[in-house]
Formats: structure tokens, C-alpha cells, sequence
């Protein structure tokens, strides 16, 4: 092999690691809108519809064993059906902090204790009531889509920090830059569908 073959090879090898290790700098970005995605979802699930959905009690905690405790970690939570949350306690000393937690966790729930089982009945939602759901899910949404812009100028800003140290050129920089767009629109898609499917599932009857 000639010389000069040989450093057009350790050119594009260099090169070459330069773009894994920007694509893995860009996944980072990635992995921050994944999550923000994630906590949105997470707080659709404190918005109940019309039916019961286990969903509705798993983010409750409760005072258990000295500290603040998930509830799906203190006993099963089942919907025996569409009217109708049940919470089958294993320590039968928590059957009282768990109906404490459940009523004070602000969802307008009246639960009832059956022996070591603490049943949360479902009511129907007036229409007002859903069209404050539906807006409430809606505020979530353009808050999680605010965080997605963020994490796309933090991208940008990186870019851009790249470019100005000479360690990319204006080509490459323009290709991450687009990159990071997708991926913010990717995201946005995201939350708009989760969005549309649980303000589906308030304004079901």
C-alpha cells in the first residue's frame, strides 16, 4: 500500500470515530426527550376517564414502613370491573394508610375499606368534568413538548460548540443540527398521540 493510500485510511478512520462519537453525543439528546415523554405519560395516568384503570392508583404512595411507598408495592391493585378499583393489602396493618392515601390524593376517589381489600368506586364523570380533564391533558402535553424544545436548543447549542472548535465542518454541522430537528418532531408525534388517545378515552361515556 502506498503512503499516501495509507493516510487517506487513518483519515477515514478518524473520521469515522468522530461520527460514532457524535451520533452517541446525539443520542443523549434522544434519550432526554424519551424520558420526557415517559413523565408525560406518567401524568396522564393521574387523569382518570370515565372507566377504572388500574393505572389511576399506581402513582398514589403511602406511609408505610417509615417511608412513602408506591401502592402497587404494598399490595395488588386490580379493576374487577369498568366501575370498580380493588386494592388487595398484604399487611393487613397498612389497610388504613392506604385508604388515607387514596382519598387524599386529590382524584375525588371515596374509598371503602372489605376487610383487608380496599375497594375505590368509580363514578361516571360529568361533560363539564371531562372538558377539564381534556384541557388538563392538553397543558401536560405543551409543557412536555416545551421540555422537547429545550433538549432540541441544548442540541443545537452543542452543534454549534462543535462547529466553533473546529472539531466538525459546516456540512456536518447542518446534518447533526437536521438530525436533532427529527428528533424533536419525532417526539412531539409522540406526545401528540398520547395526548389524542387519553382525551379519547375521558370523553368516552
Amino acid at each position: 500500500m502506498r503512503m499516501f493510500d495509507k493516510i487517506n485510511v487513518v483519515c477515514i478512520l478518524k473520521l469515522s470515530y468522530i461520527n460514532v462519537a457524535l451520533d452517541s453525543r446525539l443520542e443523549k439528546f434522544k434519550e432526554k426527550m424519551d424520558m420526557s415523554i415517559e413523565a408525560f405519560s406518567k401524568e396522564l395516568t393521574g387523569i382518570r376517564a370515565g372507566r377504572a384503570t388500574t393505572a389511576l392508583l399506581e402513582p398514589i404512595k403511602v406511609d408505610a414502613y417509615g417511608s412513602q411507598m408506591p401502592l402497587n408495592q404494598v399490595g395488588t391493585i386490580s379493576a374487577p370491573d369498568a366501575r370498580l378499583l380493588a386494592v388487595n393489602i398484604w399487611d393487613k396493618g397498612l389497610v388504613k394508610a392506604v385508604e388515607k392515601a387514596i382519598r387524599e390524593c386529590g382524584a375525588n376517589l371515596n374509598p371503602m375499606i372489605d376487610g383487608q381489600t380496599v375497594k375505590v368506586p368509580i363514578p361516571p364523570l360529568s361533560d363539564e368534568r371531562r372538558q377539564e380533564l381534556s384541557r388538563l391533558a392538553a397543558k401536560y402535553a405543551e409543557a412536555a413538548k416545551v421540555a422537547i424544545r429545550n433538549i432540541r436548543r441544548d442540541a443545537n447549542e452543542f452543534v454549534k460548540t462543535l462547529e466553533k472548535n473546529n472539531e466538525i465542518g459546516e456540512d456536518e454541522s447542518h446534518k447533526l443540527a437536521d438530525a436533532a430537528q427529527n428528533l424533536t418532531n419525532d417526539a412531539s408525534k409522540k406526545i401528540d398521540e398520547l395526548l389524542a388517545k387519553k382525551q379519547k378515552d375521558i370523553t368516552q361515556i
